[in-house]
């Protein structure tokens, strides 16, 4: 994958469930805060020992398929938690360099993903639906890979482990999403502002959004430099174990995208894949 990254954000990046990880300037944007909500103190003092980065926390309205809103914690412009699930987290000492997330999906686990068609805004265009299939085909056709997917296109994404849809009420472009828990996978994927973008585009995003889901983190968490920033999302509980590769430019999991985005997986998130799989 050639890939410029553009990153002087008009918008934020999604953070723990990660800055929504690619947006017009071609990163992720944050959700759109209703009303100001005060993170306690408990959960940022969870979140600093946990190693993760505290600028910019805050409570939002995360928008479901069905367009009800759950609170929840954003962190680093892409990455939503539960305060519940941040009040679980562990203290643990800075590893240095890292990848992924210590938690995964359970080994050779069959996804159930659902594009969502619903209305009211939330439904997935035709070019985000060829988009979710084509990004599931090449998640599916891996090798030595044990996940797997089975997706469906509907409405009634309750008993699916993953839904993905569209929010007409975020501003910018890009997508968000969680990481895994309990061995499961993140259950709830976001994109918006992707209209004017092509189909390879859209696959890139949400390839990176079920990327996050299963388990993997920015390649470029220690400084996001994809997005001209200098900025370390930490590691945290959470982990950022390192996979290795020496081609992260052309990762797609890179914390901010481009126009010019193929869509495709790099080398080294294929052999991350493995490893983590």
């Amino acid at each position: 994958m050639k890939k410029i990254k553009f990153m002087a954000l008009a918008s934020l990046c999604f953070i723990l469930g990660l800055q929504s990880c690619q947006k017009d300037q071609d990163s992720i944007i944050d959700e759109e805060v209703s009303q100001t909500r005060e993170v306690s103190a408990e959960v940022l003092e969870k979140l600093a020992n946990a190693q993760i980065n505290t600028d910019n926390v805050k409570i939002v309205d995360f928008y479901l398929p069905d367009g009800t809103t759950k609170e929840m914690v954003e962190m680093e412009g892409d990455i939503y938690m539960s305060e519940e699930d941040i009040l679980e987290l562990n203290q643990v000492s800075d590893n240095g360099r890292n990848y992924r997330t210590n938690n995964l999906v359970s080994q050779g686990k069959t996804i159930s993903i659902i594009g969502y068609t619903g209305g009211g805004g939330f439904g997935l265009s035709n070019k985000e639906r060829t988009a979710l299939q084509w990004a599931v085909n090449n998640y599916n056709a891996l090798s030595g890979v044990s996940i797997s997917f089975q997706l469906s296109f509907g409405t009634n994404y309750q008993s699916k482990d993953m839904v993905v849809y569209h929010n007409p009420n975020q501003s910018g472009a890009g997508g968000s999403a969680g990481f895994p828990s309990n061995g499961n996978p993140n259950k709830f994927v976001q994109i918006y502002g992707l209209n004017g973008y092509n189909t390879n585009v859209v696959e890139h995003v949400i390839t990176h959004e079920i990327g996050h889901s299963v388990g993997f983190r920015h390649t470029d968490w220690f400084n996001r430099a994809s997005c001209g920033q200098n900025v370390n999302e930490g590691a945290g509980s959470i982990g950022a174990i390192d996979l290795g590769g020496n081609d992260p430019a052309n990762s797609v999991m890179l914390a901010c995208f481009s126009s010019g985005e193929d869509g495709e997986f790099g080398a080294d998130d294929v052999r991350a894949l493995r490893i983590m799989y």
